[in-house]
């Protein structure tokens, strides 16, 4: 039972970061007006984000299997793991393609940036209520 215990506080904190991740994200978009800057940021903070989302996917997986438990709550967690996977790589390869001489590009990756945290952060949101519900 211990294994299971240390797989929840894994998979607890794991959850926590990601939201942090997400809202320093949001963050830096909302505040940092040097594109470049910006870039850099978010090209770093990137490896992090989805190392989080593995982590949870690989402890709620594990927490699953250990329960025998393929619940509603585990079939929802699953394509929100994923979803929030594929929108964050969506993000980037839109980021990565905007030259520094390409002003409107820039603004309008902000304005898509900060509705892609807006959703995230959401997603969370909506699946924590969901997952109480359950």
């Amino acid at each position: 039972m211990e294994i299971m215990h240390e797989a929840l506080t894994a998979h607890i904190y794991a959850i926590y970061l990601f939201i942090i991740i997400m809202l320093f994200n949001f963050y830096s978009v909302i505040n940092i007006d040097d594109f470049m800057k910006l870039a850099r940021r978010l090209k770093f903070m990137t490896p992090l984000y989805h190392l989080t989302n593995a982590v949870i996917m690989y402890s709620g997986a594990i927490i699953a299997a250990y329960a025998h438990s393929f619940s509603l709550k585990v079939i929802l967690m699953i394509p929100v793991s994923i979803f929030l996977m594929v929108i964050e790589i969506k993000r980037y390869k839109k980021m990565r393609v905007i030259k520094t001489s390409d002003e409107n590009l820039q603004n309008e990756f902000k304005t898509y940036a900060k509705k892609i945290y807006i959703i995230e952060i959401a997603v969370l949101f909506a699946v924590f209520l969901l997952v109480k519900v359950l």
